[in-house]
């Protein structure tokens, strides 16, 4: 009887990675903007959320902090975000291997909305000063000090601090 409660479970979560209605908005990056689905990253997310902060064991450490993250100025939202994008693709994703499948899918979908969002950006043209990439620099030295999976694991489980900035900026750009 566990084993099919547990099943059902499983079977609920999966179904909210892949059921959920795609909402569309407009992320408004200074002179950047493109289409984000924020409601579908948030599920994704959220699907596999405990279990990766359950997994990490590096706790003292943080990649992803709002007071960084702040320290991006004005002007530089569409760069900050192109180079988490690549990190984020080139680096954590590939890096992240996780053995339920029902992860497996919700993370692959995630690696995808972020191709797809970094392809858009690509479109723009986002010009870097030294801050910007001195703040994502900082993010990669706390990466490379750790196990490669770790690491990964981690970058994964603080993708909600990425996805509060992003809601953030577009609700600065809506009221601006």
């Amino acid at each position: 009887m566990k084993m099919l409660g547990g099943f059902a479970f499983c079977l609920l979560l999966l179904l909210s990675c892949l059921t959920e209605v795609v909402k569309s908005r407009s992320l408004n990056l200074n002179t950047c903007t493109v289409n984000v689905h924020t409601q579908e990253l948030r599920t994704y997310y959220t699907a596999i959320r405990t279990d990766l902060i359950a997994e990490d064991s590096e706790i003292g450490v943080k990649l992803l902090d709002n007071s960084m993250i702040k320290k991006v100025q004005e002007g530089q939202t569409c760069c900050f975000m192109r180079l988490l994008l690549r990190f984020y693709i080139e680096r954590v994703f590939s890096n992240y291997a996780s053995a339920e499948p029902q992860h497996q899918r919700c993370t692959s979908a995630l690696a995808n909305a972020f191709v797809s969002i970094r392809r858009d950006i690509h479109q723009c043209h986002c010009h870097c000063d030294e801050n910007t990439q001195r703040v994502v620099d900082s993010i990669h030295t706390e990466f490379i000090k750790l196990d490669i999976k770790k690491a990964a694991l981690k970058a994964v489980g603080e993708l909600d601090t990425l996805l509060d900035w992003m809601e953030t900026v577009n609700q600065a750009n809506t009221q601006a």
